[in-house]
């Protein structure tokens, strides 16, 4: 049984940056092997869901995950991210280096 995490990560304000990371992670575009290294970590299911400059992920996640991956697929990984790197840019409050940030849940419907 896995768990749930969201992530939050803002795009450079540009509408030809966003149409081209867009356009990146449209079916199909993203590079096979990086897919198998999101797989290989222990992501169960992900979408990405943009606003304006503004991104939010929801993972579907392993029990195990994060999980190491194979060398080769680390390397087409840390490639994608370079690629993406022009069109990313990092929350205020997040820490140095750190591109995805984790999101705390503050209110759950099934809860109340």
């Amino acid at each position: 049984m896995g768990r749930r995490i969201c992530f939050a990560l803002d795009l450079v304000a540009d509408a030809d940056l966003i149409a081209d990371y867009e356009r990146a992670h449209a079916a199909g575009a993203v590079w096979p092997d990086v897919t198998e290294a999101i797989r290989a970590k222990g992501f169960e299911s992900m979408e990405i869901w943009r606003t304006g400059d503004r991104l939010f992920m929801i993972a579907e996640v392993a029990d195990d995950w994060p999980r190491t991956i194979p060398p080769e697929l680390a390397a087409t990984d840390a490639k994608w991210e370079a690629a993406m790197d022009r069109f990313q840019k990092p929350l205020p409050h997040a820490a140095s280096g750190e591109k995805w940030v984790a999101m705390d849940r503050i209110y759950s419907l099934d809860e109340q």
